[in-house]
């Protein structure tokens, strides 16, 4: 039904209160049919004071100017009276778009569609205007063009009838008959004036009087019939004078012989009496039959006011009722649910986390019994939810404890893995010193650089778990050499391209952590883009910090992606054991995290995907571009094993590469100074004697770099 989500109190009065659900739907749909009927009648006075008085008004005036266009077009003669009653006409045209403004919502669908016809056929009325004023078109024609619109605004006018009441509805239908009736008479008599001019009429405009007198006589037949007694008897008195009786006899006389009437006067008269005497009788009825559908409505909104308040008080009173028997049942079920609420979103989080920290947890402390009272099924609830809250806590401890012997496994592995390859790589710096054989020595450079990447899993394995790893240096080390070193331990370096970096330096702490950071950026970027591309690595100095940014040539990543892994390095979930595909990420957001580094990927404008490390200030130091502590010392090392060219080596006898300024050098020899006799230099120690062996292997050393240079220079070419 819906209410999953919703509280128990809801669902408990839901339960008790669906039979008076009921009874109150099949109240409302009966006072909503009874309040409908009552809205129409209303709407529909509405309408008729609205839209119904204009539409009526611009018909009246309508008729007006078509009978002067009429004259007009017997005349060929414009003249100010047809002027003036087309300056009615658009006054009246502008009540009734008020008019229409006016009834708003009352204007439902069924009017608003005939409405947006009539719109475009009163804007027609200018062109009609002036294709008669140029003489464009037949009489016919421009009468036709009339008649159109007039029958635009009669369509709206039958669609007031918006009521569900019969007799109200007969009665406005029979009304309307007359009122068309009526419109039919205008025609003739407009039709039949320009014939008089002229003293005869066309083949088509007899046969559209004909037309019009067939159509007058059905629809006073049927509208007569229509009205009731009340509204029959104006029309009856109508129709029985001499005035009517004229009108028929001329009628009948013009539609027989074809030709207009020898007296215009004569029928002039007729027509302006019984067109008078005809307005006036509609809207007689029109009053009449508005007052009957606003009584309608008043007495059918008193009959509802007084159903429908008895009704409305006894549904309330059997909620009442059904609230106070439900009310102590809700409350116990609330009780519980506050309960239960606590156990999941307080006590157990808490305990969760206290675990995570690695504080110790009394069990029988911490699964204390839910207190509830209440009826039988409640307490029997609260003792299910007690035994599912010990089970909970057990669960949460002992996940806990295997989260700790799994992470204590991790680090046992790692660092007797770490100590085994910190003793292989000092075994292997020896060979390496100790070796003169180049095919040998590039052998124990591959050895060497395996084994840095095996450094770099086991410290992987003490990052998961939770633990740092062992090396630090006391000194700022260099960028660049973080930068190198962290090249060093990716399994295809040759395809890293570092590019010039501002001098600076990082805290000798972090230093470790930093290199293992860019290293898995760096391998991660070379698993995942083509063999033949190249990795780019560059820094520069931000506002906040050091930025060091790895761009790789792959495929990318989708936008979703993106927004999830940065979501992942920006906030490190706990680790799962599962998700071992994203273990590297994994590492590079906890060293991320340990240190308040922002690592972030976006997709390169060249293709591919941009990681962007950004160190924060606080671990950032200046270091000139001449002096490395001890750990850039070591950390520059590590480079050299991948035979990259080495840095540039200022000479010895200067100053950081700058000549020494010798005092008076410049100063001509008459004016300088006498020459003092310079300080002996202290007696120079001579060097011990070197072994046969230090010999050797200085020369050796001097061999392989010489071949290694050449080889480097055959590389690169010319």
């Amino acid at each position: 039904m819906g209410s999953r989500n919703r509280s128990i109190r809801f669902k408990i009065f839901l339960l008790l209160l669906l039979p008076l659900l009921s009874l109150s739907a099949l109240w409302g749909f009966v006072l909503n049919l009874t309040m409908g009927d009552a809205q129409s009648l209303l709407r529909g006075g509405t309408l008729y004071r609205t839209i119904g008085v204009a539409s009526s008004d611009l018909s009246i005036q309508l008729q007006a100017e078509r009978m002067r266009t009429a004259e007009a077009l017997t005349t060929r003669e414009l003249t100010d009276v047809l002027g003036a009653q087309r300056a009615r006409t658009d006054r009246a045209v502008e009540d009734l778009r008020h008019a229409v403004a006016e009834a708003g919502g009352s204007a439902a669908a069924d009017v608003s569609g005939p409405l947006s016809a009539l719109w475009p056929a009163l804007d027609r009325l200018g062109p009609v205007r002036a294709d008669i004023d140029a003489g464009r078109g037949s009489r016919l024609a421009g009468l036709n063009a009339y008649n159109t619109i007039v029958d635009a605004l009669f369509t709206v006018y039958a669609r007031l009838l918006t009521i569900n009441d019969l007799a109200i509805v007969q009665q406005a239908t029979a009304v309307q008959n007359m009122g068309l009736a009526r419109e039919y008479i205008a025609r003739e008599q407009a039709l039949v004036l320009m014939g008089i001019g002229l003293q005869r009429l066309t083949g088509s405009e007899v046969s559209a009087f004909t037309e019009y007198a067939a159509s007058r006589r059905f629809l006073h037949a049927r509208g007569l019939a229509g009205l009731d007694v009340e509204l029959r008897r104006p029309y009856e008195r109508l129709f029985a004078s001499d005035t009517f009786q004229t009108f028929i006899a001329m009628e009948a006389r013009i539609a027989q012989t074809g030709t207009p009437p020898t007296n215009g006067a004569a029928w002039t008269d007729t027509l302006d009496k019984l067109s008078a005497q005809l307005d006036r009788d509609a809207r007689i009825a029109s009053e009449a039959l508005a007052a009957r559908t606003s009584d309608t409505a008043s007495a059918t909104v008193a009959q509802i006011a007084v159903a429908g308040g008895i009704g409305l008080i006894a549904v309330l009173a059997s909620i009442i009722i059904s609230v106070r028997f439900g009310r102590r049942l809700a409350g116990e079920l609330g009780g519980l649910r506050a309960a239960a609420v606590e156990l999941s979103e307080r006590r157990l989080p808490d305990l969760v986390a206290r675990l995570r920290k690695g504080e110790d947890v009394d069990v029988k402390k911490e699964a204390k019994a839910i207190k509830v009272s209440g009826s039988a099924e409640i307490t029997d609830v609260a003792r299910a939810f007690g035994s599912v809250q010990r089970t909970a806590v057990n669960a949460a401890v002992g996940q806990a404890a295997l989260r700790r012997g799994v992470g204590q496994v991790f680090l046992n592995l790692a660092r007797r893995k770490q100590g085994l390859l910190h003793r292989q790589l000092a075994l292997l710096d020896g060979m390496q010193r100790r070796t003169h054989d180049p095919d040998k020595l590039e052998e124990l450079f591959r050895l060497d650089h395996l084994t840095t990447r095996m450094r770099r899993h086991a410290e992987s394995l003490i990052v998961l778990s939770g633990a740092a790893p062992g090396r630090a240096w006391r000194k700022p080390v260099p960028v660049i050499d973080i930068v190198r070193a962290a090249v060093a331990e990716v399994e295809d370096y040759t395809r890293v391209e570092v590019q010039a970096m501002p001098v600076s330096a990082f805290d000798g702490a972090a230093a470790a952590d930093l290199t293992h950071l860019v290293a898995e950026i760096i391998e991660n970027a070379t698993i995942y883009s083509p063999p033949d591309t190249v990795v780019q690595v560059r820094g520069d100095q931000v506002s906040n910090g050091y930025a060091i940014e790895i761009e790789d040539k792959g495929l990318g990543l989708s936008t979703t992606e993106y927004a999830a892994t940065n979501r992942m390095l920006a906030n490190p979930p706990e680790f799962d054991l599962a998700d071992s595909d994203r273990l590297g990420l994994f590492v590079v957001a906890r060293l991320a995290e340990r240190h308040g580094i922002k690592v972030m990927l976006r997709r390169s404008p060249f293709g591919g995907t941009v990681a962007i490390v950004l160190v924060p200030r606080s671990l950032v130091t200046e270091q000139s571009a001449l002096t490395a502590g001890s750990g850039g010392e070591e950390m520059a090392a590590v480079p050299s094993r991948t035979r990259k060219k080495a840095l540039a080596v200022v000479t010895s006898g200067t100053h950081k590469g700058l000549p020494r300024r010798v005092r008076q050098a410049g100063l001509s020899p008459r004016l300088a100074e006498a020459p003092k006799s310079p300080p002996q230099p202290p007696a120079e120690e001579k060097p011990a004697e070197r072994s046969p062996d230090e010999v050797r292997d200085l020369f050796s050393a001097f061999q392989r770099g010489t071949q290694r240079a050449r080889e480097e220079a055959s590389e690169e070419g010319p």
